[in-house]
């Protein structure tokens, strides 16, 4: 598997049309490699050698890996080949339920005890502690702090507790029932209801479309608790599981320990028999229209092929890739198109995937405005076809070559540091198609041996296979309605089909017009923060540089370069143009625009972002080291001569247009939509711009706003990752370091800092949503301090924080069974004197909102009245100080928390005390943390409610 390429594919379906659950080949076909042994057995792949592949008597299968980086850390995993696609038609939805008993108690645990005991060890519910159930599989997932004998023991223990002990205890299962239908209320988007849609419309006739892994509203309220043990009893089986370990930690004794607690494992009573999924069915050009008023205007065509049984192997991966790199080719044209002048469509991608055990599916997405959905679809198809008949070229194969490579490349440098956690998801992630885990030297050696003396006829031959499928099947969900329905749809895709389409155009050479900005910046000043590994620099033409070297991640390198004082310089009475912000990367270069960029830079790795934050427009990019001096390239490019093109910013407002529509929606949506101005008591430096600004918008919105301070303000270049600091000062002396003069940073006036809370003690503020008319959330904010105000204070706040949500879970999850997952959040800002709040929120249907703040109410006038517990008090902190720990040892931690630090160096001693800080953090500070900030007459509360008229539960 080309672990590059296909992240690269999935990411940019994921950008351009709805989330297709679960695409992947199922685990239910193992005939080729036997039901207990692993793929490579039946393949000329070889097996990643670091990892220990190994099976039980019993059937169960497990895989081993050492990883030492970052030390003392762990991830398991327990994947078992059983999912929706499994249950009755009485169970739709109970492989889900079931995945929420495993936390519920077993035999050796009781009920309530198991997510503790993982507290106490240091993991958090969510973060460390958390499963997934698809069609065909569900995971259970366990990363570890620490791998100590008792840590690694317990979370063994409960592992083999949900593998065959679960108790089902009928009581705990209708506790949990409100739990599950809270889940349910919280998926059902219109996404979500347009992905049910399109898999029935393409898997016509198959079981996939019966068997959405949520399940059924009704079963999910009625269904026995012998129900959810029929499925368990007949499903989790060790033949059908697989143990994954990675972490720091001796092989021979983790898979001595693994034996020792599965071996005795046996399934009881008849085994699942897995169901017929169905066969693709012949069809010819089929239209589905789908009215979605909430949804934003997508549209596919696809080609249905039965599903590919075929082991992997070295002919199927060359075969995977060349097809993929046509694909690639064919979406380069289209990101072409969508950055053009008034382009047909804000984005377009083909890629192909296999869904389950049902169907091989290619597929073109597009997104587009809904009032030019004919002829978006019209040039996607067009250059569909075009790429068909027509071939690709010797040079465009060549460019995504180059692009491939050095992703390979730079996965392959990186491979010896990669987490515990991204192993073992990469070998869970094989096991649903049958896929051998391979090194990363393999696959570039692999890579390698393929592309050799590749030619474009390969490639063009065989993308036509690609599109040979069933069909075309033209799907289209649209927030508005359609003269004439499916037949005008299917009517204007014949006649796109009809018209003859030309060859493509050759593209122009081009060079990279960015490797000088004139002579290399001299230092002058350097200084050394030894106890932080950091050295801060500044140049003569004023910009400075701070460097963290670090082996985090081998050739992993960051760049975030800060000018001026973001929101700061802004007027709190206008709209921010924060939302525009991506039109300054897509427009480009004055000297060269993003898609010749993309194209004389395809061997490079390196990124461009643009963002407002509260005091600084940052510019960011990710690279590798050898390629640091082009990321620095980009970036200075960015910030000295950026292209700002008309036709990137039409293209990010049309992409706007039914942002509100889209997020109306649901009741999240709107939460989200209006909190942070909400929070800023109605600041405009926070505010969501309303329809009529969008409609309105123009360019200069932005660069009035932005270009301004970007062109004259202070410049600091941060640098952290694998590389030393000279290398790193040579690289910014000649970009950054090479620039005119910049000022040193100034005081910001104390009138810009000014931003208020709202006004606490009254009646909720009410908001409504046009989603279901179960759908509601309740929130209620406190405001507390800035963090700099009084730093330690602000660490006992953060622990209050975590105390109020274990007991908003025990109340309001575990109890009651009301919610899916209560959140509690803590917030003390660093630049806006005064300001910092304490919320906690839950979603719950519209009737018990009151009682969520009546049982906030109870609950902080407990903490306000007595210390937590000793024990409560640990499983607070243990979470929240691992959770800082691991952030530590990554370089975006370093990141983020270096910023600024040369201006204000408060900011390297809140790095410092951090964790000496929270450690120190006692039961009486979290009660004096409540008596202060926890007030009524200061809650701040809302209610996002169902607009009249919202639709009805199901």
């Amino acid at each position: 598997m080309n672990r590059p390429l296909r992240a690269a594919l999935v990411s940019a379906a994921a950008l351009l049309c709805a989330v297709l659950p679960a695409a992947a080949a199922s685990p239910h076909t193992q005939a080729s490699v036997g039901p207990a042994a692993w793929p490579q057995a039946a393949s000329d792949l070889r097996a990643d050698p670091d990892i220990r592949f190994g099976v039980l008597p019993n059937g169960m299968r497990y895989a081993i890996r050492k990883q030492s980086i970052p030390a003392g850390q762990g991830a398991f995993r327990l994947w078992f080949d059983a999912g929706s696609l499994d249950e009755t038609d009485a169970q739709q939805g109970l492989a889900h339920f079931l995945e929420h008993m495993a936390f519920n108690g077993s035999k050796g645990v009781k009920e309530g005890e198991m997510l503790k005991m993982l507290e106490r060890l240091g993991l958090a519910f969510g973060p460390d502690t958390n499963a997934s159930t698809g069609f065909s599989e569900t995971t259970y997932m366990l990363d570890l702090p620490r791998t100590d004998a008792e840590t690694v023991e317990t979370s063994l223990m409960l592992m083999r507790e949900a593998a065959s002990n679960l108790s089902i205890d009928p009581d705990a299962v209708d506790r949990e029932r409100g739990v599950v239908l809270s889940e349910e209320r919280a998926r059902d988007t219109p996404g979500y209801r347009v992905v049910k849609e399109r898999l029935a419309f393409w898997l016509k006739g198959q079981r996939l479309p019966t068997r959405m892994p949520i399940g059924k509203v009704e079963v999910l309220r009625t269904a026995p608790a012998s129900e959810i043990a029929d499925f368990y009893r007949r499903w989790y089986r060790p033949e059908r599981a697989v143990f994954v370990a990675v972490g720091d930690f001796d092989v021979d004794a983790m898979e001595a320990k693994i034996r020792a607690r599965f071996a005795d494992w046996q399934g009881e009573g008849p085994a699942g028999v897995p169901p017929s999924e169905g066969r693709v069915q012949p069809r010819g050009p089929e239209a589905k229209l789908v009215l979605e008023p909430g949804a934003q205007l997508s549209l596919q065509v696809a080609w249905i092929s039965p599903p590919d049984h075929a082991p992997d192997t070295r002919a199927k991966r060359r075969r995977d890739l060349i097809e993929n790199l046509g694909l690639a080719i064919l979406n380069r044209r289209y990101a072409t198109i969508a950055r053009a002048a008034d382009p047909p469509f804000i984005g377009a991608v083909a890629y192909q995937f296999q869904q389950e055990d049902e169907a091989e599916i290619a597929l073109v997405s597009v997104n587009a405005e809904p009032a030019r959905w004919a002829e978006a679809m019209a040039a996607a198809e067009q250059e569909q076809r075009r790429a068909v008949q027509y071939g690709v070229s010797q040079a465009e194969l060549d460019r995504e070559i180059e692009e491939m490579r050095a992703l390979l490349r730079a996965a392959a440098a990186g491979a010896a540091t990669r987490r515990q956690v991204e192993l073992a998801n990469e070998i869970v992630n094989s096991l649903a198609d049958d896929q051998v885990v391979t090194s990363p030297a393999d696959e570039l050696a692999f890579f390698e041996n393929v592309v050799k003396d590749l030619k474009a006829e390969t490639v063009s031959t065989a993308l036509k296979t690609v599109f040979q499928g069933q069909g075309p099947l033209v799907f289209m969900a649209t927030p508005r309605p359609v003269d004439g329905g499916e037949k005008t749809l299917l009517a204007t895709f014949e006649a796109s089909r009809a018209r003859p389409v030309s060859p493509p155009e050759a593209a122009s050479a081009v060079s990279w017009p960015y490797e000088s900005f004139g002579p290399a910046g001299k230092v002058a000043e350097r200084r050394e923060i030894a106890d932080l590994g950091t050295t801060f620099v500044r140049f003569e033409n004023g910009v400075r540089l701070t460097v963290k070297p670090t082996r985090f991640r081998d050739d992993e390198v960051l760049v975030r370069v800060n000018v001026g004082d973001g929101l700061l310089d802004l007027p709190s009475d206008r709209q921010s143009p924060a939302w525009l912000a991506n039109a300054w990367i897509e427009g480009g270069l004055k000297k060269i625009d993003t898609d010749d960029m993309e194209r004389v830079l395809a061997a490079k790795v390196y990124g461009a972002r643009f963002g407002l934050t509260d005091d600084t427009f940052a510019f960011t990019g990710s690279t590798r080291t050898g390629d640091l001096p082009t990321q620095l390239q980009v970036l200075a490019a960015y910030l000295s001569e950026p292209g700002l093109r008309e036709e990137a910013f039409t293209r990010l407002k049309a992409a706007y247009q039914t942002a509100h529509d889209q997020l109306e929606s649901t009741d999240g949506g709107v939460l989200n939509r209006d909190l942070p101005g909400l929070l800023h008591a109605g600041d405009r430096r926070w505010t969501f711009p309303s329809q009529q600004e969008i409609a309105g918008a123009r360019l200069d919105d932005l660069t009035g706003a932005v270009l301004p301070h970007v062109e004259a303000g202070p410049v600091e270049v941060l640098v952290v990752g694998d590389v030393t600091v000279d290398d790193a000062i040579a690289a910014v002396a000649a970009t950054f370091g090479a620039l005119p003069p910049r000022p040193e940073p100034r005081p910001v006036p104390e009138n810009a800092r000014k931003v208020a809370f709202p006004k606490g003690g009254g009646a909720p503020v009410v908001l409504t949503h046009k989603g279901r008319a179960d759908q509601s959330i309740g929130l209620i904010a406190w405001p507390t301090a800035d963090y700099f105000a009084n730093p330690q204070q602000a660490r006992e706040t953060a622990v209050l924080g975590e105390v109020l949500k274990l007991r908003l879970l025990d109340e309001l999850r575990e109890a009651q069974g009301a919610t899916y997952s209560p959140n509690v959040g803590v917030t003390h800002s660093l630049v806006w004197p005064g300001w910092g709040y304490l919320a906690a929120s839950v979603e719950v249907p519209p009737g018990k909102l009151p009682s969520f703040f009546d049982d906030v109410a109870r609950i902080v006038a407990n903490l306000k009245a007595k210390e937590p517990a000793a024990d409560e008090l640990a499983r607070a902190k243990a979470p929240r100080l691992e959770r800082l720990q691991k952030a530590q040892l990554t370089n975006q931690y370093w990141l983020g928390e270096l910023s600024g630090a040369q201006a204000d160096p408060r900011r390297l001693d809140a790095i410092r005390q951090t964790l000496p800080g929270t450690r120190k953090v006692t039961a009486a500070d979290v009660r004096r943390a409540a008596q202060a900030w926890l007030k009524d007459e200061t809650a701040f509360r809302i209610e996002v409610r169902p607009a009249a008229g919202a639709a009805a539960a199901p």
